[in-house]
């Protein structure tokens, strides 16, 4: 992830819940091994991250596959990427809703021979362009996650006062509209686990029942 300072510092969680901001494909980067190609994919959760790996790695053409599998609409909305192992040390990626926990179904076989360099033009096109127009400005971003935020907040069941309150206890204010960017985004991500949490709470009910 990056830092207040833009260095960057790892972090060991094997799943990243978020919205897609960016995608950089064969990218060169300096390692103390030398030059490298790698795959950065943006994440904005409770502040930005960026999910690197290899470009030739399996994490990275799944990575790759999953995405160009994604609707402009699922794009939009928050998603799960998670690291899933493979044989010996291979890993792969996973995307999934977290709320439905439906997964992005890749099917191997049709894939066993990939052009990798017209798959990152095209999946870097698709999120590049859809970030372009919809994301221009710093008013036009927060208006986004301001409305996205709305819906949550409907779907949890919350009142206005509710909202209020739980402003009022986390970050000592009283709207929305006095939190800085990071306390809005991670208002925001807080809402959205909790939703989560209860529709994962109703489908386990429904299950045993």
């Amino acid at each position: 992830m990056l830092s207040e300072e833009e260095k960057h510092i790892p972090i060991y969680d094997k799943a990243l819940t978020g919205v897609i901001t960016k995608i950089e494909c064969n990218k060169i980067v300096e390692t103390k091994f030398g030059k490298t190609k790698k795959t950065d994919l943006h994440i904005l959760a409770e502040q930005p991250y960026i999910i690197r790996s290899g470009r030739d790695s399996y994490f990275s053409k799944s990575l790759l596959l999953s995405l160009d599998l994604l609707t402009s609409e699922q794009l939009h909305q928050p998603l799960t990427i998670a690291v899933t192992p493979g044989d010996k040390k291979v890993v792969f990626c996973t995307i999934y809703n977290p709320i439905t926990y439906q997964t992005i179904q890749i099917n191997w076989d049709e894939n066993s021979e990939i052009d990798l360099l017209s798959l990152e033009e095209k999946v870097s096109y698709k999120i590049n362009q859809i970030q372009k127009s919809q994301i221009t400005t710093q008013p036009e971003l927060r208006g986004i996650i301001m409305a996205q935020t709305d819906t949550y907040l409907k779907q949890l069941g919350w009142n206005s006062e509710q909202g209020r309150q739980y402003l009022q206890q986390k970050y000592g204010k009283r709207s929305r509209r006095e939190l800085d960017d990071r306390e809005l985004v991670d208002f925001t991500m807080t809402i959205f686990e909790m939703l989560c949490t209860q529709e994962n709470r109703f489908m386990m009910n429904n299950l045993a029942g």
